[in-house]
C-alpha cells in the first residue's frame, strides 16, 4: 500500500489576459435566442478561419474541477522520476501515461522540448499500449479528477463541434459523431523552471501545430503560450481565469479542406530569472475515433477548391504524427 506525500501547493491561476483573440461566451449558444445562437455561430467559426484560436466563456466546467486537477497534477510531478516512470507504458507511443522531460520533439527538429506530461484516455483495449491507461497508484486522487475533467471537456468539446458544423450549413453530428468513442486526449503538461531542467537548444514547446480536429486548453498557471497570426506575426496568448482557449488542429484542416487551417503555435521560454518558474498546462485534445475515415468533406469541396489533402484514417494519421515526433 502506497502513502501519500504532502502535496505541493495548487499552482496560482495566472491573471494575465490579451484581447487580441476573439471571445465568444459558450451560455449564448446553449441557452441564447436564435439570433444568439446564430451569432454564437458566426463568431466562433470565423475566428477559428481567420485566427485558429478563439477564446471561450462561460462554458460550464466547474472552475474548482480544473483547480483540483491541477493541484493533483503538481503532486505527480513532484513525485521522484522513478516513481513517476512506473505510468510510462512501453510501445504507446507517449499515447498514454507518463512521457519523460525531453522526450518529445516538435516536427522537423531534433531537440527534445522542455517538458515532461502525463496522458489520460478513453480505455481503447483495441489499441493495445496506445490505449491504456497507467494512472499513479502514489496519487490516489489522480484518477479521479482527471477522469472527470475529461469528460467534462469531451463534453463541451461536443457543443463547440455541434454548433461547427452548422456554421458550414451541415448535419449537426457531421463532427460530433467522429469523437463518439474517440481516442482524445487530456495532456497534463509539467514545465520545470529552466534552472531545474535545460536542454541546449531547448525551448518549453517549440512551434508546431496539433495534430487533432480540435483542442481546449485550460488557463495556464503562467504566460509563454504565442501563436503565430496569419500575417506572420507571434501573438502571445493565455486564457484568462474562467475562460477555455479552443483550436483547430491538422485534422479539422484536412476534413475541412482547409477552410479551418491549423494555426502555428509555441510555449517559449521564461525571458527573465524573475518569471523563470514552473509552469503547468491542461489541453485536450479532440480525436476522432480511431477507424474514422480522414478526408476532406464533400462540403467543402468545389471545382473552385479541388481535394488538397488524401484520404487517411484517424490512427494512421496520428502514428504517422507521433513518428515525426519521436514518440513511435
Amino acid at each position: 500500500m502506497h502513502t501519500q506525500s504532502p502535496a505541493p501547493s495548487a499552482p496560482s491561476v495566472s491573471e494575465r489576459t490579451h484581447a487580441s483573440i476573439p471571445v465568444v461566451s459558450l451560455r449564448d449558444y446553449v441557452t441564447g435566442s436564435e439570433d444568439t445562437r446564430a451569432r454564437f455561430v458566426q463568431v466562433f467559426g470565423d475566428a477559428l478561419a481567420e485566427f485558429g484560436f478563439v477564446s471561450v466563456k462561460d462554458h460550464g466546467i466547474d472552475p474548482a474541477r480544473i483547480r483540483d486537477a491541477y493541484a493533483q497534477i503538481a503532486r505527480f510531478f513532484a513525485l521522484p522520476t522513478p516513481e513517476k516512470k512506473k505510468s510510462f507504458i512501453e510501445g504507446s507511443g507517449g499515447n498514454r501515461g507518463y512521457v519523460a522531460f525531453g522526450a518529445e520533439h516538435a516536427k522537423n527538429r531534433k531537440v527534445g522540448d522542455l517538458k515532461e506530461f502525463f496522458h489520460v484516455g478513453r480505455d481503447l483495449p483495441a489499441l493495445g499500449p496506445g490505449g491504456a491507461n497507467a494512472f499513479p497508484s502514489a496519487v490516489p486522487e489522480f484518477e479521479p479528477s482527471t477522469r472527470t475533467l475529461f469528460t467534462d471537456l469531451e463534453r463541451t468539446a461536443g457543443t463547440l463541434l455541434e454548433a461547427l458544423a452548422i456554421y458550414f450549413q451541415a448535419p449537426t453530428d457531421t463532427f460530433t459523431k467522429m469523437i463518439a468513442g474517440g481516442n482524445s486526449i487530456l495532456r497534463l503538461i509539467h514545465y520545470p523552471p529552466l534552472k531545474d531542467g535545460f536542454i541546449p537548444g531547448g525551448v518549453r514547446a517549440a512551434e508546431h501545430e496539433d495534430i487533432n480536429l480540435l483542442t481546449l486548453l485550460c488557463e495556464s498557471t503562467s504566460a509563454g503560450l504565442e501563436i503565430l497570426t496569419r500575417d506572420g506575426r507571434w501573438l502571445a496568448v493565455e486564457a484568462p481565469p474562467g475562460h477555455i482557449v479552443v483550436d483547430s488542429g491538422d485534422m479539422m484542416q484536412l476534413i475541412t479542406n482547409g477552410r479551418l487551417p491549423s494555426t502555428t503555435h509555441r510555449v517559449v521560454n521564461p525571458p527573465s530569472e524573475a518569471e523563470d518558474v514552473v509552469r503547468y498546462s491542461m489541453p485536450f485534445f479532440v480525436h476522432p475515433y480511431p477507424t474514422c475515415p480522414l478526408a476532406p468533406l464533400p462540403f467543402c469541396v468545389s471545382d473552385e477548391q479541388p481535394a488538397k489533402y488524401d484520404a487517411t484514417t484517424a490512427q494512421g494519421f496520428l502514428e504517422k504524427r507521433l513518428r515525426e515526433l519521436g514518440l513511435l
